[in-house]
């Protein structure tokens, strides 16, 4: 029997209520969408659904314990725990500054995690991470 999943697009703020009905992996069909960016959104997240991922990351001498970062891209929902995994390993020395690189090709995927925020050094020694 086919199911029915109701979705509502994230990708304009229209936020088109779609129902997407689906035979195991296979897309039957896509209603309620204004748009193509919609009906690819649909279908993206009923195959395979992204997100960019936040966070924070450890800083070493920095004037603030933590430098926000984020995905360059967004990367497939089931390998958000193993992103958070090797975010939390992460430690970088300051200055950090916006648009850094903080992991590159992040588990393969070749996709950067980038620092979001700036932490200058601080003028206090302190101890690693």
């Amino acid at each position: 029997m086919p199911e029915k999943r109701k979705l509502v697009c994230i990708n304009c703020p229209i936020g088109c209520l779609m129902e997407v009905t689906l035979d195991g992996d296979t897309i039957n069909s896509v209603k309620g969408y204004k748009c193509k960016r919609g009906l690819e959104y649909a279908r993206a997240e009923c195959t395979n659904p992204v997100r960019i991922v936040t966070s924070t990351v450890k800083v070493r001498n920095g004037c603030l314990p933590v430098v926000p970062v984020k995905t360059e891209k967004p990367i497939p929902k089931r390998m958000i725990l193993d992103c958070m995994k090797e975010i939390n390993r992460c430690c970088v020395k300051a200055p950090v500054k916006i648009g850094d690189i903080i992991v590159e090709n992040l588990l393969g995927t070749g996709i950067n995690i980038v620092a979001t925020g700036n932490i200058p050094v601080s003028d206090k020694e302190q101890t690693a991470c």
